[in-house]
């Protein structure tokens, strides 16, 4: 089968534009990739942060539906720790409700943000959350599967997906017979995570066969070097957010100014990231290659760039190459 293309969206937020400005973006970008063919549309989740715009992918997932027609839409995911189970079951059903056969529910463990920020999302601060996101999330799926006395009749259920970047986000996956996505662009040593997953995963009521997709940070132009050369912004982005100085995300020209007095070549900035960049051909070549190296069948784009109409660019000479 043909590699299926989907977008996870973190409305990244431009140096001198709004909060607002980066979620319109967000719903103009969603038109477009609906138009263009992508699979589904995902949003992610982060608190606090000074260049990512959407802290609750569940109040923007109505919006972006509403302004397409075809495309999946869900999150990318919601933080279960941070909620009650039953609360997002019934959030996600009213928007299944509304948009049927089109919402999704990827859940995540990781706070997606500092601890201080953290802590401060709770309702109760006297002690430590607990740590008891398998026992959180059994209880989602009861919700989720009609199966439990605390819901009514006529529930609606969006399509139940589990985030991670570790082994343990795979080996939940595999023993719940869930589909499962990897976060390639928070940790691109992953392939034997979803190795794991494919070999041990147990068919369930939700799934009979193992579904596979990863989230690859990548950028598109029309050439190799002006596509290396747009990554600046996101480079200076992430360097920055490592030395806990989070800024929106720069023009070019600052972020090569900047990455050129770290000592490093630009291309190794910051380390341990992927980055996939290029022109059309070399994008579907090295995004090819990456599904090949996970076993997915499925690749979410992330295109974080300081000018909207050049993320917008990249998206389209993506779906132009893969035929979308």
């Amino acid at each position: 089968m043909p590699l299926r293309l989907g977008v996870l969206d973190q409305s990244p937020i431009p140096e001198n534009s709004s909060l607002g400005d980066a979620l319109r973006n967000t719903i103009d970008l969603a038109r477009l990739t609906d138009h263009l063919g992508y699979s589904r549309y995902w949003l992610a989740e982060h608190h606090g942060a000074a260049s990512l715009a959407c802290a609750s992918p569940e109040a923007l997932i109505g919006p972006v539906a509403s302004a397409t027609t075809r495309i999946r839409v869900g999150s990318g995911g919601v933080m279960l720790p941070h909620y009650s189970p039953l609360k997002v079951a019934e959030t996600f059903s009213m928007l299944a409700g509304l948009y049927p056969d089109r919402i999704d529910l990827g859940i995540g463990r990781a706070a997606g943000t500092s601890a201080r920020v953290a802590r401060a999302l709770q309702r109760d601060r006297s002690h430590p959350v607990p740590d008891d996101f398998p026992q959180q999330l059994a209880e989602l799926i009861a919700y989720l599967s009609n199966q439990h006395p605390l819901l009514p009749g006529h529930f609606e259920s969006p399509e139940l997906w589990l985030l991670g970047s570790s082994a343990q986000s795979a080996e939940w996956a595999a023993e719940l017979g869930l589909p499962y996505t990897f976060a390639d662009f928070i940790n691109p040593e992953g392939a034997a995570c979803t190795a794991y997953y494919r070999q041990y995963f147990t068919p369930s009521a939700q799934l009979a066969a193992r579904r596979t997709a990863i989230a690859v940070s990548v950028i598109c132009a029309e050439s190799d070097g002006e596509a290396m050369q747009l990554s600046a912004s996101l480079r200076m982005m992430l360097v920055m957010l490592f030395r806990g100085q989070p800024v929106p995300v720069p023009p070019v020209e600052k972020a090569e100014r900047f990455l050129a007095g770290e000592g490093l070549p630009f291309h190794l900035l910051p380390g341990g990231r992927r980055f996939v960049t290029g022109s059309p051909i070399t994008v579907r070549r090295q995004l090819e290659n990456v599904a090949a190296e996970y076993g997915a069948e499925e690749i979410l784009v992330v295109t974080n760039v300081f000018d909207h109409n050049v993320r917008r660019r990249s998206y389209e000479l993506i779906a132009n190459e893969f035929h979308l």
